[in-house]
């Protein structure tokens, strides 16, 4: 069966200011910078055929964000090969992006007190996304997921999978 992912050897290091304390130190670090690197993902490999799923499970920090934002583009690695549908995803990042859909679920840009529709509303405006193109997404997730019957739901009565 065909990959739709390929991972191999990826390893992603992120450069941090490393900050000293007090006046002296800002005044220090104003003039000299030092780094040290953290690595967030380091050797991963993976193969997943079109229409397999799987669970991507770890503790905190482990590197599961950061090898999805790899994974769609919106992170380059340091080192290593992704192949998402036969493409580089950071460097044809829109044209994969078109078929493929990520949900981080750390924070909420749903509205407490408001119902789920109307944080859509809100969303669908700051945003800027067309009527148009908003009510034919809004039909297809009513088709894909069962959200009718919480729509109009107040997002702190809805449980945390359901938010």
């Amino acid at each position: 069966m065909e990959n739709a992912i390929v991972m191999k050897n990826v390893c992603k290091d992120f450069k941090i200011l490393n900050r000293h304390e007090g006046l002296k130190g800002s005044i220090r670090d104003l003039f000299s910078r030092d780094y040290k690197t953290i690595s967030a993902v380091k050797d991963v490999s993976l193969e997943i055929a079109k229409g397999e799923i799987i669970g991507y499970l770890g503790p905190n920090g482990a590197g599961k964000s950061t090898t999805i934002k790899m994974m769609t583009g919106v992170l380059e690695p340091t080192s290593g090969e992704i192949i998402v549908n036969g493409r580089v995803p950071y460097k044809d990042r829109t044209a994969n992006s078109e078929h493929i859909g990520v949900v981080f679920g750390q924070r909420s840009q749903l509205w407490w007190s408001l119902p789920l529709i109307e944080s859509f509303k809100l969303l669908r405006d700051i945003y800027m996304v067309s009527k148009e193109d908003y009510e034919n997404m809004l039909a297809l997730y009513r088709s894909l997921v069962d959200i009718e019957p919480i729509l109009h739901k107040p997002v702190r009565q809805m449980s945390l999978g359901q938010r």
